[in-house]
């Protein structure tokens, strides 16, 4: 089993910058795909980004594309999640996941989640 731990998140104005984490406390990390979702009030859990478990395959949501990067360093066993130029859209719990497949960017797809974290960005 995989255990994930997002951190990071926090309150930030338009503009601003914030950057999420992921622990994970299983002894395959370097064999797993990991994508980073979102999930505003009343809406579903969404896509963001996703890199593949040698870091060679990163794909974003058009709405994050040249905003947000994803990185991960499989000797910690974290993955990151750098955001910038944050708009209050992106205001949502932003979810760490975790599959043993290739990438992915259906959340059912996925084997592994983590609690989230919540980001709000203020106008």
């Amino acid at each position: 089993q995989v255990q994930l731990v997002e951190s990071g998140g926090g309150l930030v104005q338009a503009g601003g910058s914030l950057r999420l984490s992921c622990a994970a406390s299983g002894r395959t990390f370097s064999t797993l795909a990991m994508g980073w979702f979102r999930q505003a009030p009343g809406k579903e859990r969404e896509f963001v980004t996703v890199i593949s478990s040698s870091g060679s395959n990163i794909y974003y949501t058009d709405s994050v594309k040249g905003r947000f990067t994803i990185s991960r360093d499989n000797a910690k066993n974290t993955v990151y999640l750098q955001m910038n130029s944050l708009k209050p859209e992106d205001t949502a719990v932003y979810y760490c996941a975790a599959r043993h497949a290739i990438v992915a960017v259906t959340p059912n797809l996925y084997d592994y989640w983590g609690q989230g974290t919540q980001v709000t960005v203020s106008s």
